[in-house]
């Protein structure tokens, strides 16, 4: 962990995920928020929820909207309620419904505003790529290649958690508190769509090479290098979402929808 930045990565997610919605907040945008922030690896399973005053206060939005999303995310069987003086909404095992969610978001998202999101991340990472080269100590980048190394065989969810803090422990060696903070927040909304892969054997590994690649470059200093991976990498993404969306977009039949999520599951269970 770098000394630049006091927070741990699940820490910097959730400030990230409950950055204020202020007067656009709606039942479904609090809904999203709490979705981005489990499909992140801001919380995970079994993890209690901040209370509704809380969510209320930090997401800017009424305590009823608040009630009324969790009500939508228990029924999408997201989170269960329970009970009692150590009681609240726990996030539940449900990994296929958050992945629903995401697909939707990502069927309804215009083409051209995911290519947008995408050269925003890409322009972001990729600045704090070149600052990491300069500022980054070999133990720094010993610790976030040890994280990336364990990870590397573990089931996809969990890769995915691993991974999102690599890309945020290789953001914070730029030391750079302003694109850091920035690093985290698009990075909050994007994790999501990207997690759509995990099924995709060949696109996680491309990921996580990637990274690989990143951290050996960013130790010789060569920022071209890296700025090159960054490109590669987000946009190689980025072609794997719209043409997954295409796919999503030629089975719009819900039954189609959800048979098109569980052919790719399927897919990674026989591979």
């Amino acid at each position: 962990m770098t000394g630049s930045l006091t927070q741990s990565p699940p820490s910097r997610l959730r400030t990230a995920a409950f950055a204020p919605i202020g007067e656009e907040g709606r039942t479904e945008q609090v809904v999203s928020r709490i979705v981005q922030a489990i499909s992140v690896g801001a919380f995970t399973e079994g993890e209690r929820l901040p209370s509704e005053t809380e969510l209320s206060g930090l997401l800017g939005v009424a305590v009823v909207t608040v009630r009324e999303a969790l009500g939508a995310l228990r029924h999408r069987g997201l989170i269960e309620t329970r009970r009692g003086r150590h009681g609240g909404s726990f996030v539940r095992s449900s990994h296929g419904s958050v992945e629903e969610v995401n697909a939707r978001t990502l069927a309804a998202m215009p083409r051209v505003a995911l290519a947008d999101l995408g050269v925003h991340y890409e322009v972001i990472v990729s600045a704090c790529a070149d600052y990491a080269c300069l500022r980054a100590t070999p133990d720094e980048l010993d610790v976030a290649r040890g994280i990336l190394d364990a990870a590397r065989d573990l089931p996809p969810q969990l890769w995915r958690r691993r991974i999102t803090e690599v890309q945020l422990e290789l953001a914070a060696l730029s030391q750079s508190v302003r694109l850091t903070t920035e690093h985290v927040r698009v990075q909050t909304e994007f994790t999501p769509l990207l997690a759509l892969q995990d099924h995709d054997d060949s696109a996680r590994l491309t990921t996580h090479d990637a990274l690989v690649a990143q951290i050996d470059a960013t130790r010789v200093g060569d920022s071209s290098r890296t700025r090159e991976v960054v490109r590669e990498s987000v946009r190689g993404s980025v072609r794997w979402l719209v043409a997954f969306r295409a796919d999503l977009l030629a089975s719009p039949h819900e039954e189609a929808f959800r048979a098109t999520l569980e052919s790719r599951r399927a897919d990674d269970r026989s591979g």
